[in-house]
């Protein structure tokens, strides 16, 4: 005979990712003439839902290694760049409760593309983004009420050690002389 029970437990209701572009720009005191490198670096995020929106806030610091002066010099521009993205997804489940918003960065921002007009240096950064939404659900599971059957315990520190069996309590008392 088997009958129904109802868990509750916490599960991922809705899930998802989304790639973001940004195009930046960053005006410079000399007029560069190369660029070197673009790191981005020391990104941190949180999300939080807001009605039906996740809204996703972040930063992080670009820095830009350029030279200029006729590739005689370098120098670098350091910047931070905060954000926020908006993010519209459904819940997968209907009946959920309690739900909580975990963000995972699946590719840090990255610079993808750079370009030097006079004094301004454009920029572009590239961050991929996945987006849980974990929720109290209820699942509903068959339970079978038949007992298991009983194992037999045997005690393995009985006297069943044939050794024991052949000991002379009184071997002291036949040999003395």
């Amino acid at each position: 005979m088997s009958s129904y029970k109802e868990i509750v437990t916490k599960a991922v209701i809705g899930k998802g990712k989304k790639m973001f572009t940004t195009k930046n720009t960053v005006t410079v005191e000399n007029s560069p003439s190369t660029i070197l490198g673009c790191w981005v670096i020391n990104h941190n995020f949180h999300g939080e839902k807001v009605g039906d929106q996740i809204i996703i806030s972040g930063s992080y610091d670009v820095n830009i290694w350029y030279s200029y002066d006729r590739d005689t010099k370098t120098d670098v521009v350091k910047e931070t760049k905060t954000y926020q993205e908006v993010v519209h997804m459904r819940n997968q489940e209907e009946d959920t409760t309690g739900e909580e918003i975990i963000v995972r960065s699946l590719k840090q921002p990255t610079c993808s593309d750079v370009s030097i007009e006079g004094k301004e240096i454009h920029y572009t950064i590239e961050k991929e983004l996945g987006i849980e939404l974990v929720g109290d659900v209820k699942v509903k599971i068959e339970a079978n009420e038949e007992e298991d059957p009983w194992d037999e315990i045997v005690d393995e520190s009985s006297n069943d050690n044939p050794i024991e069996e052949e000991l002379n309590d009184n071997f002291i008392d036949e040999n003395t002389i």
